[in-house]
């Protein structure tokens, strides 16, 4: 009897993304009782001992010319690897990697400009600080990489060990970004929320698009598939 794969949890997980990114916007324009807690984390945060110069390098991490080289060639290698391996539609999931990293700014810029959220104090400029642009941009080059690496690693621990450094080094992105007075610390969640849709608008996408066993109803051992 035939089985159709139902992508249910990713579905579902992004659902909750979307709500809980539009709970923190609502917080932060009307400027409720969330975004007064997380001015307040924020002056914690920055009296941190982290030395300003290894703050300033977690940050940097979070740039595109840093984060965006590192995508774009584990999506070549993983591509190369795939075609080699004779694998079915072996270009999607780079081309979908790229397509999700291009959406950063065509999401963030928008929402920059129409929620105009002041930046914390000593930064120029009046707003467009919410959502974070470098915490989306690391957490969307970093975290498709990572699902193109996935299917390459075969022992369990293996894989929970990459899932692990990229979200510690998001963390550490996110941190960066915040004990240096970049951003506020909703700025960078809501930036994760906006990236966890991507990553599972292109996990759904190339689940959908593998072929499928009419015996077993699972995805061909040959596709790579996040």
């Amino acid at each position: 009897m035939s089985a159709t794969p139902a992508p249910r949890r990713p579905a579902l997980a992004l659902s909750l993304c979307v709500v809980l990114f539009a709970l923190l916007t609502w917080q932060v324009v009307v400027e409720g009782p969330l975004r007064r807690a997380d001015e307040r984390a924020a002056r914690a945060l920055a009296g941190s001992r982290l030395p300003d110069g290894a703050a300033e390098f977690l940050a940097d991490l979070g740039n595109a010319t840093v984060a965006v080289p590192v995508l774009v060639a584990v999506a070549v290698y993983t591509a190369w690897r795939a075609r080699r391996g004779g694998a079915f539609r072996w270009w999607l999931p780079a081309v979908a990697a790229l397509v999700a990293m291009a959406a950063v700014p065509v999401l963030v810029a928008p929402l920059k400009a129409v929620i105009d959220r002041p930046g914390p104090p000593g930064m120029a400029g009046d707003g467009g600080f919410y959502p974070s642009g470098h915490a989306a941009t690391a957490a969307v080059a970093y975290g498709v990489a990572a699902l193109l690496l996935l299917p390459l690693l075969r022992g369990a621990y293996g894989r929970r060990e990459l899932v692990i450094g990229c979200c510690l080094l998001n963390v550490a992105v996110g941190f960066g970004l915040v004990r240096r007075g970049y951003h506020w610390p909703l700025d960078v969640v809501a930036s994760w929320c906006l990236a966890a849709v991507l990553l599972l608008a292109m996990v759904l996408l190339v689940g959908r698009t593998a072929p499928v066993s009419r015996s077993t109803g699972r995805s061909s051992s040959r596709t790579p598939s996040c």
